[in-house]
């Protein structure tokens, strides 16, 4: 299994390309090279010779900074503020970016993902949680 942690900074969704085929959201790449460098530095430490074969599975969960209004007058958080975000970015947006930033880096290609479990949640700093094992 190869456990990767990234915190610090907001998820962004990979969505449309423009016309002259770059990212439409300029957070996107910025993102996606912070979770490969990450993905490498993690690859290295495990001293993994070569990136995963067969099925893989991915667990991954996003974290995203809470909203002022989860929060009531003093600064604590209110009892009924959620713990799972229900507004964009769309989850699917979010995975293609992380899919498309461990490719040819923990495995070969995330064609081979046959199995996900993904959250979309707030916390008390943005970032991401992601681990992949083989099926």
């Amino acid at each position: 299994m190869i456990h990767i942690e990234l915190w610090g900074t907001t998820p962004a969704p990979q969505g449309s390309k423009t016309p002259w085929g770059t990212e439409a959201n300029p957070n996107t790449m910025p993102w996606r090279e912070a979770i490969a460098a990450q993905a490498a530095a993690v690859m290295e430490a495990a001293g993994a010779q070569t990136i995963m074969k067969g099925p893989m599975g991915i667990k991954i969960v996003y974290y995203f900074p809470r909203v002022g209004s989860h929060f009531r007058s003093n600064g604590d958080l209110k009892p009924n503020a959620p713990l799972l975000k229900d507004s964009k970015p769309d989850l699917d947006k979010l995975d293609r970016a992380i899919g498309d930033a461990l490719s040819k880096l923990v495995y070969r290609d995330d064609a081979q993902i046959a199995s996900k479990h993904v959250t979309k949640q707030y916390g008390d700093r943005p970032g991401v949680v992601i681990d992949v094992y083989p099926l």
